[in-house]
């Protein structure tokens, strides 16, 4: 779908057909000019440039028409997307956006020096990308740690690099969020994990589910293969010059240690522009797949619910899980992926696993953790079924680790100063974590959190002054109280979408 010849909208060179009319006191070189001939190569730019800052660009109605033309025609192809993503006022945007405290990339640039004239860089900026002179640098490369205690790879991108990414995603989401089928919920707007957790819940519990496929994606990030991403793109997006700015990341490399890196396969986890672009992937290597299979193939009844590279798919009969299983495995293969072995489990879950496995005289039902909670077959107070969803373990003792190297740092620091830290942290455990029939562990960790500020406290102080009747009234001070914070799952899930089930 070619989008030109609009407010905003074509970034094409327009020239007459005809030599103007001689007009009393013009020049004899201006009337003989032939205005059909294309200007060199360096006044062509400049004077797109010139037209291109002159006329309005509307960011709220811009992207509408993209929007419209990608529900109403599936198959569409978009041919002139470039100008939405260099227009000043939408790299403008993407920089207010940008989080002010974030690591910088190899540039050394931080939000704070990238503003101090901003008008003029962003200008520069866009001039760059609207004549394919804008380059990305390598990635910086950081680790993070994981709660199994081994790193994730990061990477860190200029701030050009986030500002140019910020404004491709905001304008291939009005594309694809036309597309992603409804139990995609990673890193999506208007969706997230709490999304997915309440899909799950409610689909076990409403649906006729006595399996489930716990499965995870064995080094997602690193095995996209370039080319088959690159292929899916090309499904939407026919515009040459978006293609190729997109390859230009993906070849831009990782430098580490002063060592720089580039590979045929894999996207850098960590910019903005790499969770879209993994949903994409998934989204043809996957998504549609599992609804053409759950429509073709499956005998019972199947929920699917995706978050990035971790979902969970529950089934009625063990013999469409099985065969799911095995086909999903070929699926993936074919693109390159692979199933992770130790974190893909077949599993019997739902109302009657209790039942079940207490005739077989095999104990509780098994477990699974999605998305940092422990999900287990539980019972509400009127003796009906209902999913128990759990902090993880694994993800409560990480986080309480890390708690305690950062209170041994903190030592000597002011009680105010690691009252305030500590204050956040159990703020930020409880807003995630804050689930109904989650309580008690929400309370616990709170609690391994006093203790811990208590021993530090009681380390530094030699003479043993601080009782624990005075740390509990420090601790009150400081530290919120554990609380549930989020709706049961089926009255969020309600709300968000309008009456219309998102497990389709």
């Amino acid at each position: 779908t070619t989008m030109s010849h609009g407010r905003g909208k074509s970034d094409c060179c327009v020239v007459p057909q005809k030599s103007p009319n001689k007009v009393e006191g013009e020049t004899p070189a201006t009337a003989e000019a032939m205005e059909g001939m294309r200007q060199a190569k360096g006044n062509a730019v400049a004077a797109r440039m010139s037209r291109r800052s002159g006329r309005e660009y509307d960011m709220g109605t811009a992207l509408d028409g993209i929007r419209q033309t990608a529900k109403g025609r599936p198959g569409a192809k978009f041919t002139t997307l470039m100008h939405h993503i260099y227009a000043v006022d939408r790299l403008r945007a993407a920089y207010l956006a940008l989080e002010r405290k974030a690591a910088a990339g190899v540039d050394s640039e931080t939000w704070q020096s990238y503003g101090l004239d901003l008008e003029a860089r962003l200008q520069d900026l866009s001039n760059r990308l609207a004549r394919g002179a804008y380059r990305p640098q390598p990635v910086r490369r950081v680790y993070i740690d994981k709660a199994d205690g081994s790193k994730r790879p990061l990477g860190v991108p200029a701030l050009e690099d986030k500002l140019v990414q910020r404004a491709t995603v905001e304008v291939l989401n009005a594309i694809y969020e036309q597309d992603f089928v409804g139990f995609s919920y990673g890193l999506r707007p208007g969706k997230s994990a709490h999304n997915a957790l309440d899909a799950v819940s409610v689909g076990v519990e409403k649906r006729k589910v006595n399996w489930i496929l716990d499965a995870d994606i064995s080094k997602f990030y690193d095995t996209i293969e370039h080319d088959w991403l690159i292929r899916f793109i090309g499904h939407r997006v026919a515009d040459t010059r978006v293609v190729r700015l997109i390859k230009k990341w993906l070849h831009a490399g990782v430098l580490e240690e002063g060592r720089l890196t580039q590979s045929e396969v894999g996207t850098v986890q960590g910019g903005s522009i790499s969770p879209l672009l993994s949903n994409i992937y998934l989204h043809y290597a996957f998504d549609l797949w599992v609804k053409q299979w759950r429509g073709r193939h499956a005998e019972g009844e199947v929920i699917v619910v995706r978050y990035a590279d971790d979902w969970v798919a529950g089934f009625q009969h063990l013999r469409d899980a099985e065969r799911f299983q095995r086909e999903v495995t070929e699926r993936l293969a074919h693109f390159g992926l692979k199933l992770h072995e130790g974190k893909t489990r077949l599993i019997e879950f739902g109302r009657f696993a209790r039942k079940n496995c207490s005739r077989r005289g095999a104990g509780k039902p098994q477990t699974f953790d999605f998305l940092g909670f422990t999900h287990c077959c539980g019972e509400t107070r009127k003796g009906g079924f209902a999913v128990l969803r759990l902090t993880s373990a694994k993800r409560m003792r990480a986080r309480l680790q890390a708690v305690k190297e950062e209170l041994r740092r903190r030592m000597h620091r002011s009680i105010a100063e690691q009252g305030r830290y500590l204050r956040a942290v159990v703020n930020g455990h409880t807003r995630y974590f804050g689930v109904p029939r989650n309580g008690m562990r929400i309370g616990r960790f709170r609690q391994y959190v006093v203790r811990l500020w208590y021993r530090t406290l009681r380390r530094r102080d030699q003479t043993r002054r601080l009782n624990w009747a005075r740390m509990t009234r420090v601790a009150a001070h400081w530290l919120p109280l554990a609380h549930i914070c989020h709706p049961y799952p089926n009255q969020r899930l309600i709300v968000t979408t309008q009456g219309r089930s998102r497990m389709r």
